[in-house]
């Protein structure tokens, strides 16, 4: 598998947290952090097949801070990030999501008609893959 910004952003955004307790959960299972992931990849599967889209990087940076303070706040401990930051699997099953959802709206590869056709419906409904893009 390629090296992506997702595998990139979950090493980059988790590195060095030390939470108080144990989450109930598993990291990767946290609905916030999931979901939050699944945008940040999203976008970045649009803005680089899309040549009309590109990434708005200071609020995808405030995005991650704001995922590591949830994770922080949340009580994931340094061992729970760790399992995260190496979890291949997990983040490999993200990517095949993300992929489906681009196929299934018409975004494959060597179409970037369809990478821009689904950039711009985030945009226009201000999802937050939506507002980690801009039209150029």
């Amino acid at each position: 598998m390629k090296p992506t910004f997702l595998g990139a952003v979950v090493a980059f955004s988790f590195f060095g947290i030390a939470g108080a307790s144990a989450a109930q959960t598993p990291l990767h299972e946290d609905p916030t952090v999931r979901q939050g992931f699944y945008a940040i990849g999203l976008a970045d599967e649009v803005r680089r097949n899309c040549p009309q889209i590109s990434p708005r990087l200071v609020r995808a940076y405030s995005f991650l801070k704001s995922l590591q303070s949830y994770a922080r706040d949340a009580g994931y401990s340094e061992a729970d990030i760790e399992a995260l930051r190496e979890n291949d699997s997990e983040r490999d099953a993200l990517e095949a999501e993300i992929e489906a959802d681009l196929r299934a709206r018409g975004a494959q590869a060597g179409n970037a008609a369809g990478y821009c056709k689904v950039g711009r419906e985030e945009i226009a409904r201000g999802t937050q893959a939506g507002r980690l893009l801009k039209g150029n």
